[in-house]
């Protein structure tokens, strides 16, 4: 990507970002279509790859940030406080940087712990694949692997109505799994 349109895109991807400095929203926007979320490798901070896919069968929470962005750095307590109350519910979390390096990430680390699995998009093509317009930007993910929620801007995501969403997507994948055993005994 030409120099002149990344740093276009970051500028723009920076004002949206202080815009919603002022109004953390809880709610999630539903996406009654679900399209399928785009599939990703990235490296995490151990230099582990890590594709989308692996988690299919689980919901996953994808959420894209930055160092720079107030908003990303304001909801992070609240995602770690978040993940602390799902950890042990089989549901993924994943905090995808965009367009920084591993050194900035783990210096921004020593001021700001992150509890949970981060990985690196250090090309900023996750942008362009999930269509987004602004940071942060959260998808949460069924375990079929389709794009259940999205949240664009900052969030306290330890409110229980938002955990209790996703957890629900959990019951969604065991009752079908129930009725394709029992569909499958009925034969």
């Amino acid at each position: 990507m030409p120099f002149f349109l990344k740093s276009l895109l970051i500028t723009f991807l920076l004002l949206f970002s202080l815009s919603n400095l002022a109004n953390p929203n809880i709610d999630l926007i539903k996406l009654e279509h679900k399209p399928p979320a785009p599939e990703f490798s990235l490296p995490g901070m151990d230099d582990k790859v890590h594709k989308l896919s692996d988690y299919r069968g689980k919901p996953v929470i994808v959420s894209f940030w930055a160092t720079w962005c107030p908003p990303c750095r304001a909801e992070l307590p609240s995602m770690n406080r978040a993940w602390d109350k799902i950890k042990d519910d089989d549901i993924v979390m994943l905090f995808v940087n965009i367009n920084e390096g591993k050194e900035d990430i783990e210096t921004f680390e020593e001021f700001y712990p992150i509890n949970f699995t981060v990985l690196r998009d250090e090309t900023a093509g996750q942008l362009y694949n999930w269509h987004m317009t602004g940071l942060p930007t959260t998808f949460i993910i069924d375990p079929e692997g389709r794009v259940v929620y999205q949240a664009m801007g900052e969030r306290e995501w330890d409110n229980d109505d938002i955990l209790n969403k996703i957890r629900a997507l959990r019951t969604v994948e065991k009752n079908k799994i129930i009725d394709k055993k029992q569909a499958s005994l009925n034969q």
